[in-house]
């Protein structure tokens, strides 16, 4: 039976930090996405304001730092648009920090860097939604030094200790994720070089992080396509967002 595409667009910060294992899971799903490069493009668009699927990927700059990088203005101002008309709108750690803040939620610098392979401890509401998937004592890929707190109306789905706000969904079709569940172990290799200095000035040993990434490399892959088919398929189709149920 024909399957009708849908179409969905993908906002990076930096090239490497793409869809990665995102990417596969999307196509067999039958979507279509193109790329959209936040320091260039224009983002006011209406094509990408009503987009059938926005996803906000992460990158190496804060939220607060508007200032030197004025696109995030016109970022927090798309995600502000959709969160207010429920379109259904997936953020992964900067990503997931813009949403924060286009809700209303103050973003700031976090108690420490938290790069590498860590655990996760998901809330009643997380335990019934789509990171459910991620199974008992979930360890997942962090790289960030940013937080959040948890806007108003929204459903802190996953924390730890280090990090209250691990991710949130608001509304029916908004998930946000602090950690990088769709990182590409295979990929990895490009953040190594494009995040060095990050990591030299964070004391991370990259042979370390990279045999962890090497021992988990099958499992978050099974996790990650798990999640992210049970969140594709609980959304709407177009034109249908404000009608949906949740399926955070």
């Amino acid at each position: 039976m024909f399957r009708q595409r849908r179409s969905a667009i993908a906002i990076r910060h930096v090239a490497f930090e793409d869809l990665g294992l995102l990417a596969p899971i999307m196509e067999r799903e039958g979507w279509s996405v193109s790329f959209c490069d936040a320091a260039v493009d224009d983002l006011s668009d209406r094509s990408i304001r009503n987009a059938e699927l926005l996803i906000v990927l992460g990158g190496p700059i804060g939220v607060y730092e508007a200032d030197n990088y004025p696109f995030l203005n016109a970022e927090i101002a798309l995600l502000e648009h959709r969160l207010q008309q429920d379109l259904p709108t997936l953020g992964i750690c900067l990503g997931a920090q813009l949403m924060a803040r286009a809700l209303g939620s103050r973003v700031f610098a976090g108690p420490a860097k938290e790069i590498g392979w860590g655990t996760i401890d998901l809330t009643p509401e997380g335990a019934s939604s789509c990171l459910r998937r991620l199974g008992k004592d979930p360890t997942v890929l962090h790289w960030h030094g940013d937080t959040f707190d948890l806007p108003q109306q929204a459903l802190r789905l996953a924390s730890n200790a280090n990090y209250e706000n691990q991710a949130f969904a608001y509304r029916q079709n908004a998930l946000a994720l602090q950690f990088h569940l769709e990182a590409d172990p295979r990929q990895l290799e490009e953040w190594y070089v494009g995040h060095a200095a990050e990591l030299s000035a964070a004391k991370i040993s990259i042979s370390d992080l990279r045999a962890t990434t090497l021992k988990l490399s099958k499992t978050v892959a099974a996790q990650a396509e798990q999640v992210f088919t049970e969140w594709l398929h609980g959304i709407p189709l177009a034109g249908t967002a404000l009608q949906s149920g949740a399926h955070a």
